[in-house]
């Protein structure tokens, strides 16, 4: 018996938006080749099980289908490690304009 994720549950979708072959001509060879997907997390729209076609509701109330792939899923990406060089830009263009750090 399928296990259900229930109706507002924090999810992921899939889909391919283009098929390989489909995509934009002005697209390199090697990206043309490969499918244009999408990954999209939201809420869960009605009840549903891992690998249905479903609805989800963004954050921002948009509405969108696509396989249930995750529940509660992660945001696993980041900015990478820190520049060294760029840290100090902040306090370097305050120190030329002559500001002080005082909010404002």
């Amino acid at each position: 018996m399928a296990e259900y994720i229930k109706k507002g549950t924090w999810v992921e979708i899939h889909r391919i938006v283009l098929a390989g072959g489909q995509r934009a001509p002005q697209v390199p060879v090697e990206t043309q080749q490969v499918p244009l997907e999408m990954r999209v997390k939201g809420f869960l729209a009605q009840r549903a099980s891992l690998g249905d076609e479903v609805e989800i509701v963004t954050s921002a109330g948009r509405r969108l289908r696509g396989m249930l792939t995750d529940v509660n899923p992660a945001y696993t990406h980041n900015f990478g490690s820190p520049v060294p060089e760029l840290l100090m830009i902040g306090r370097e263009v305050r120190t030329i304009l002559g500001e002080t750090g005082g909010g404002g």
